[in-house]
């Protein structure tokens, strides 16, 4: 099935709202986000009569590049601005005025989609999401992916376990802050608790890390066996990144799901990339 998934003209500009301050290189990440959610959608209605995305970090809606010079869609309202045949969006943001923003900018520029917006962390959103993407005995069958992209490490991974147990495929890019002050040790020593809570268990591996470098690969390599054990298919992407805030020369996105195969996601999103991946996971 080839689906389009031309992006309509909608423009942002400032409205009043909060707008999230970001580096260049985010613009790019929403497009490779927006690739994977192309590809999932043509893959899962293969075999699924609807698809829903779910955000559990969507945030404003909105980013600005450069004292606001430059303003463009987050992940969540760039899937909106598509022609994909999505039944629903589901978006959770746990801060109260970014929920309240994103509210507005959902009213004003898609009114006619099917949106629900959730106040609150995703983990104690879990029995909502449950009540809104699991379809009714006898109902269509739903596909449902669910990016996890809030740019740290504050992603549990008994989260993505529950939400993986209900069939959900999930996004994640390996994105948070890595770089001189916020480095390896930062993350080994002050924040041990809270790496070992987003893998979801032990972290001796990560030990061994001399480099920020070394510490990304191996906490990405870790993550993807960990989802590995929970009976996920996995594949990961990796794409060029220039940043202060992440000093790495690429990133990874973890695609994993029970349903869909990560490989034919991989090879739609890649393309000329699979190179690059090749020889920087050596």
């Amino acid at each position: 099935m080839n689906i389009s998934s031309r992006q309509s003209p909608t423009t942002f500009s400032n409205d009043g709202f909060s707008i999230t301050a970001a580096e260049p290189w985010f613009k790019v990440k929403v497009q490779v986000i927006q690739n994977y959610l192309r590809s999932f959608v043509t893959n899962a209605l293969v075999r699924a009569d609807e698809v829903i995305v779910v955000d559990l970090f969507a945030g404003s809606g909105l980013y600005s590049v450069g004292h606001q010079k430059e303003i463009f869609a987050g992940s969540c309202l760039a899937s909106l601005m598509t022609d994909l045949p999505i039944s629903k969006w589901i978006f959770c943001e746990k801060d109260s005025g970014q929920a309240e923003a994103l509210r507005a900018r959902v009213s004003k520029h898609f009114r006619t989609r099917n949106v629900l917006v959730l106040d609150g962390h995703p983990e104690a959103l879990i029995d909502d999401l449950r009540m809104n993407i699991q379809p009714c005995k006898g109902g269509p069958k739903v596909a449902v992916l669910c990016l996890a992209d809030p740019f740290s490490l504050d992603i549990p991974f008994v989260l993505m376990d529950k939400l993986a147990s209900l069939g959900v495929s999930l996004l994640i890019p390996f994105a948070f802050c890595l770089n001189e002050r916020q480095n390896y040790n930062y993350y080994l020593k002050e924040h041990r608790d809270k790496v070992k809570r987003y893998l979801g268990g032990h972290i001796e591996r990560l030990d061994e890390s001399q480099a920020n470098i070394n510490f990304y690969k191996r906490l990405v390599k870790v993550y993807q066996n960990n989802m590995l054990m929970l009976g996920l298919n996995t594949s990961l992407s990796v794409h060029k990144v220039r940043s202060s805030l992440m000093d790495v020369p690429m990133y990874y996105v973890g695609f994993f799901s029970r349903t869909i195969s990560p490989k034919v996601i991989q090879r739609d999103v890649l393309g000329e990339e699979t190179v690059q991946f090749q020889l920087w996971s050596r």
